[in-house]
Order: C-alpha cells, then structure tokens, then sequence
C-alpha cells in the first residue's frame, strides 16, 4: 500500500533537520528568492545543496518553493536558478504563475513540477488539465470539502498526485491571495513579504462620534477580526487519507523549531497509527493543544462555515529545552535552555521514539557550563547538564505544564 506522504516545514537547515528529526517524509523549503516566505531565514545556495544530500542520504525529498506571482523582471535570472536546482536534484519545485511553470519546462526540463495551493485548483477539470501540462503534483485549493476531493481523486486517477494542507496558519484570503500587505505596508504578499497584516488588533469608529475609536470586544488580549483560526486535521486525519490525497502538508515555514517538531511528531503518529489499524489517537488534540496555535478548525473539509476567525494563540505548555546529547552512564542529559526552568520543575519529554514521548521526569540537578551546580536554568540558549533517566536523542525536546511548579 502507498502511504501518504508527511510534508513538514523547513524555514531554515536546523529545522529540517528537526524536520526529518520527527518523521517527516519530505521537506519543502526555499531560497532567499522566488518563494512566498521571504522573511523566513531561508537557504543560501551551498545550503541548497547540503539539504538536499543530508534528506536523500535519509531517504527524503526536498521541495524547493518557486511559487511567488512573477512579473516580467523576475525572469532574469530565473533560468540559471532553475538549473542549479536540477543540477542538485531537487525532487520537485513548487509553482504557481503559469508563465513559471512554462519556464520551467523549457529552461529545467528534469524538474518535477507541483502546483502551488495559490493556483486555486478547485475542480477535476483543472487538475487534469495541469496533469496534461505535466505537473506531478497539485496542492488543491483549501476551500475544498472531503467530497469534492474524492470526486476529483477519482477523475484523476493517477495522472498527477494531490496534495493538501493538513495543519496550521491559514491566509484569511482566498486560496492564499491577498493585497491587505500590499496595501497597508506596502510588501507585496505575492512575492513572500507578507506582514500578516490579518493579525494585527483593530478597532472601529461609529459615524456619528466624530471617528473616535471603539474596540470591538473579542478576548482579554485584543480583537483580531481578520485573523483565522488555524487548520487541524488530525481528530479526522483517516477521511482525508480516504479521499484519495497522497501529501498533508504542515504549515510552518515562519514557525519555531518546536513548533516543526512537535506537529511533524504529532501528524507522524497520526498516520503511523493509521496504517498499524490502531484508529486516530483519542487525545491527539491535547497533544497538538501543547503547542501554540490558534483555537483549531477544521476549515472547509467538513462543510463548515463562517467559524474561521478572531482568536489569538494560546498552548498549554512550554518549550523549555533541547537535548544535545545523553550520557548514558551518568543518566546526565546535556541540554540547550529556551526557556527558564529550576530544580523541582516537572518536564515532559517531546521525542521522536514513541517509548519515551510524553514521559515526565523531576530536575533534580543543573549544571552551568562552569559545571557549577545552580538552582536554576535562566540564560537563554546555555548549554546545561541535568539528571534524566531517559536516553534521548539529539534534538529530542523538553516542555512544561503551563503554571506548573511555580
């Protein structure tokens, strides 16, 4: 049986590798130019290269986003970019601008090709008719419901593979395309400069009161009335499978490193337990509650409407370290601090072995680099040494019980 592919975020070359780290099948990336996150760390050319042998060295993919809206000057030097991603076989690049993708086939004729979500594929016709095109794979539009995508599966066939978003921020804007960036800062959204001008706090004025400014209640923190919820699929993980999709993509290209592994580790058990005939894990969504997000939607998939917006992020834990290394002789874990910690403090372990995922452990002892025993872990991004009594790997994760032992 062919497995779906789990597709994980990579905004820079650490997290791909906690990427891969955590399960993920493939990875999609990008440059410092041509793709729809520019503010993202990104990739320079060697690292390009280095990426790309590391994941085919672990039997991975690579995709690298090709996917801004291209206006004639951005042709330039389009064509030698191209064919240095041949030259280093990316598995695929990711287009949406139907100008690009004809390049592509003439400049780069040896890349695969996958159709950006911004392309708003919604129908069968126009799946096929990218399949004629030669496009591998389409990232169908995420106004899409479970039937629709069934429907088109199964007009398609095999002629191209689909893909779709499974979890994380979505662009309050049809399929992606917006011009509120644009217009407010002046960073166009459909070359990667986007603001995220949606998530600012707004207020309104009444006509009549001389345009004074009026809050519109929505929490505690403030009114985010252009903001959507974040996309989770996992509680129905199995229906899309169904369907007939082979990709989920995570979103997360801005994201943090514990972001990326925390969701590649979650979706990764999802689908695990999916093909062991096991069902969809009954508490995935307080797994996925632990790490920050929006209140969680199911989108269009369901056939819901109208619930997508006004709500900022929350988690219930903290991100507190990452293992660096195990002895195992002293049961002592060497760990890069995030965030504070102290002796006594419970911490539950985010790993990429499902034998010691979610186990809990007390700090009993901290060591500083001076190898002085200390109280209390408060220097960001300092190197410590603490008791654990599970052998973690490299880049496995530490977190916190928000409120817990304070």
């Amino acid at each position: 049986m062919k497995r779906v592919e789990l597709l994980a975020p990579a905004g820079n070359f650490s997290k791909l590798k906690t990427a891969l780290h955590f399960g993920a099948d493939a990875v999609y990336l990008a440059s410092k130019d041509y793709g729809l996150r520019a503010y993202a760390d990104n990739f320079l050319p060697d690292e390009l290269g280095q990426a790309v042998k590391l994941a085919h060295a672990n039997h991975k993919k690579v995709y690298v986003a090709v996917n801004i809206f291209a206006r004639n000057a951005d042709f330039e030097a389009l064509a030698d970019y191209l064919l240095f991603l041949q030259s280093i076989s990316v598995d695929a690049v990711i287009a949406s601008d139907a100008g690009i993708i004809s390049f592509i086939k003439s400049k780069a004729p040896n890349l695969k090709v996958h159709l950006s979500t911004q392309a708003n594929t919604l129908n069968k016709y126009a799946v096929a008719f990218w399949a004629n095109e030669g496009v591998e794979r389409i990232v169908l539009a995420r106004e899409l419901k479970l039937p629709e995508i069934a429907e088109i599966k199964q007009h398609i066939g095999e002629r191209a593979e689909l893909e779709v978003f499974a979890h994380g921020a979505m662009c309050i804007s049809y399929s992606g395309r917006c011009l509120l960036s644009n217009y407010l800062a002046d960073r166009d959204s459909n070359k990667g400069e986007c603001v995220q001008c949606c998530r600012w706090e707004y207020t309104i004025a009444e006509k009549g009161s001389q345009g004074k400014p009026l809050s519109i209640s929505e929490d505690k923190k403030g009114t985010y009335i252009l903001s959507s919820k974040d996309l989770c699929t996992a509680p129905f993980l199995d229906k899309l499978i169904e369907a007939g999709i082979d990709s989920i993509k995570l979103e997360g290209r801005m994201k943090s490193e514990y972001y990326v592994g925390a969701v590649t580790q979650a979706y990764r058990m999802v689908l695990d337990n999916y093909y062991q005939g096991l069902g969809i894990p009954k508490d995935i969504e307080q797994e996925l509650d632990k790490i920050s997000h929006r209140d969680y939607t199911a989108g269009f998939y369901l056939g819901g409407f109208g619930e997508g917006a006004q709500t900022q992020s929350w988690a219930t834990y903290d991100y507190i370290a990452e293992a660096l290394g195990y002895n195992k002789v002293s049961n002592q874990l060497l760990v890069r601090q995030r965030n504070r910690f102290k002796v006594g403090d419970e911490l539950e372990v985010l790993s990429a072995n499902p034998l010691l995922h979610n186990k809990t452990f007390t700090v009993k002892k901290i060591y500083n680099e001076q190898g002085v025993q200390v109280a209390e872990g408060k220097q960001v991004c300092e190197e410590l040494l603490i008791n654990c009594p599970y052998p973690l790997q490299e880049r496995d994760m530490l977190r916190r019980k928000k409120n817990a032992n304070k």
